[in-house]
């Protein structure tokens, strides 16, 4: 983290996002005062509150592909929610509380994972030993003269056998292997809202529920598998796991609020309006740092970073109620995508659309060549749908290539070999007819 400057914060965003500085720069400085704050006394720290952000800007733009990279570059819990799910009608079951449980949940599997990696090494020899006591059972010795020589051989079998194992000649053979799992003692559970509740039961009783062997037949390379990760289990320590993953969540999460816009109430005061400005209040607790109660324990809000995001096209970030506007202090409008931005965006980054679809049709043999007048057309009819029907951004790029690329893809074992080129013409034949008819782009494109 010490490396991440700003600047080198937006550079890496850079790598996957087109254009929109200003939001680039506004979660860099935000990702670097949480490390700036880490160096601080103690009691300064705890002072220190992270300055939540409000994105303004139309779907498809990269709002929510800025906070994912974000998240993604300094290994932190990441969610995504939509706040309009909070408002629906006949929506149960959900409290604004359980964003901080599923960053929870997110938190707690990164972190046991990065524990099970380090001990994995340990746990795939202790999987192989098992395996080889399957396969080359001990033997009961004799006391006499012959028992040293029975040893031996049996070691020297034992270690033809792991050399046999390790080269992979054993991978295809059965062998059965007995695995524990614990039981919940009151029956059985069918449906699956009860099934979610024994997972969760059986994750927070732990080692107080009985165990039941059951026994397995798989071939040795699912059974090295399994075996590794039941003996990687048996390694980690999940009291420390639990530990390092709320602290994880409270100092480093970030919580992504989408359609932010759509629980902002505009004058009204009854009817849906109502229902929007009740989750606005809603969110407040956990927004400005409240105490929440999860199956691993209480996680504590004030330094969890909020980014909230919207399009604002009837709303204003004013109709917001004021508690929640003074939560998101900084505020950043990212603008609209158009043709040369789309060009930008097929070529660029490390995730470019083409460079994705050249790779695909690869394993094919098949080689795709993109001249420079055929991403300039592709760019153009997707600004061109995007004014004539749904401004849906950078998205409409998916549906454009996807229908452009329809007959090759489908046909690609047939043109193992061959190279196809990518131009203006060819683009124009496949889509013109498509983009000429209004109905034809909206349902198709």
């Amino acid at each position: 983290m010490e490396n991440l400057t700003p600047k080198r914060i937006v550079e890496e965003l850079d790598k996957f996002i087109i254009g929109q500085e200003g939001a680039k720069k506004a979660v860099a400085i935000a990702l670097r005062n949480r490390f700036r704050r880490q160096l601080l006394p103690k009691e300064l720290r705890d002072e220190v509150l992270p300055k939540n952000i409000l994105m303004i800007g139309p779907t498809g733009v990269g709002k929510t592909e800025i906070a994912r990279r974000l998240a993604k570059l300094v290994n932190a819990p990441f969610v995504k929610v939509e706040a309009s799910k909070f408002t629906e009608v006949g929506y149960v079951g959900r409290d604004v509380e359980s964003i901080i449980r599923d960053l929870t949940e997110v938190s707690m599997n990164m972190v046991k994972q990065e524990h099970s990696q380090r001990v994995q090494e340990k746990a795939k020899q202790m999987a192989e030993e098992r395996i080889l006591d399957i396969l080359l059972p001990q033997p009961r010795y004799t006391r006499d003269i012959n028992e040293a020589e029975e040893r031996t051989r049996y070691q020297e079998t034992r270690e033809k056998l792991r050399k046999q194992l390790r080269e992979g000649a054993l991978d295809e053979r059965y062998v059965e292997i007995d695995l524990k799992e614990k039981v919940i003692p009151f029956g059985v559970i069918s449906n699956v809202a009860m099934e979610e509740i024994e997972i969760n039961l059986k994750e927070m009783l732990g080692s107080f529920l009985p165990e039941k062997v059951k026994r397995k037949k798989v071939k040795i390379a699912e059974a090295i598998r399994i075996l590794t990760q039941e003996e990687a289990n048996k390694l980690i320590d999940m009291e420390k796991v639990t530990k390092e993953a709320i602290e994880r969540v409270e100092q480093t999460g970030i919580v992504f609020i989408d359609e932010i816009d759509k629980i902002a109430s505009r004058g009204s005061s009854y009817g849906p309006d109502v229902s929007r400005e009740g989750v606005q209040r809603d969110l407040l607790p956990i927004v400005e740092g409240s105490t929440v109660t999860t199956k691993y324990g209480p996680v504590k809000t004030d330094h969890i970073l909020f980014i909230a995001a919207g399009a604002f096209h009837v709303a204003k970030p004013s109709d917001l109620i004021p508690e929640l506007q003074g939560r998101f202090p900084i505020r950043v409008e990212l603008s609209s995508l158009g043709k040369e931005e789309f060009i930008k965006i097929l070529t660029e980054p490390d995730n470019a659309l083409i460079k994705q679809y050249i790779a695909l049709l690869s394993t094919e043999g098949v080689k795709l060549e993109f001249t420079k007048d055929g991403i300039a057309e592709i760019a153009e009819i997707s600004q061109h749908v995007n004014e004539k029907t749904e401004n849906i951004g950078a998205r409409r790029l998916h549906t454009v290539m996807e229908k452009l690329l329809e007959d090759i893809s489908f046909n690609a074992s047939e043109l193992t070999g061959q190279t196809i080129k990518i131009d203006a013409k060819f683009v124009r034949e496949k889509l013109s007819e498509i983009v000429k008819s209004e109905d034809l782009s909206r349902y198709i494109l």
